[in-house]
């Protein structure tokens, strides 16, 4: 699996996961949603299932299960801030559109699903 998590989205990452008990890792992913398609999720995770796929960044746990795997490879995570707000921000080759709102994307007829 080809995912960039820049070392500031590991951070702000790992906070988060410090002020969660219960969670032991992020969990990365993509869900139908949206006037384009599909739309990226960041939720918490307390263990992994059997078909999740398993990175380590710098001590940072991820987990992308078998269907949004394909649809993030070769993504970038970065953060952005801007005054007080801090957002994770992707960057995904494989995205061809996106919805005016920023909340949706669609992706190449070439990434198998």
């Amino acid at each position: 699996m080809s995912l960039v998590v820049t070392a500031e989205a590991v951070d702000h990452l790992k906070s988060a996961l410090e002020r969660n008990s219960d969670a032991a890792a992020i969990r990365l992913g993509v869900k139908t949603s949206g006037c384009s398609g599909y739309a990226y999720v960041v939720d918490y995770a307390q263990r992994p299932t059997e078909a999740d796929i398993q990175i380590e960044i710098d001590g940072l746990k991820i987990l992308i299960d078998p269907i949004s795997e394909s649809l993030l490879a070769g993504t970038k995570v970065d953060l952005k801030i801007e005054g007080v707000n801090r957002t994770l921000c992707f960057d995904n080759p494989n995205v061809v559109s996106e919805c005016g709102c920023g909340e949706s994307f669609a992706v190449g007829a070439s990434v198998p699903l």
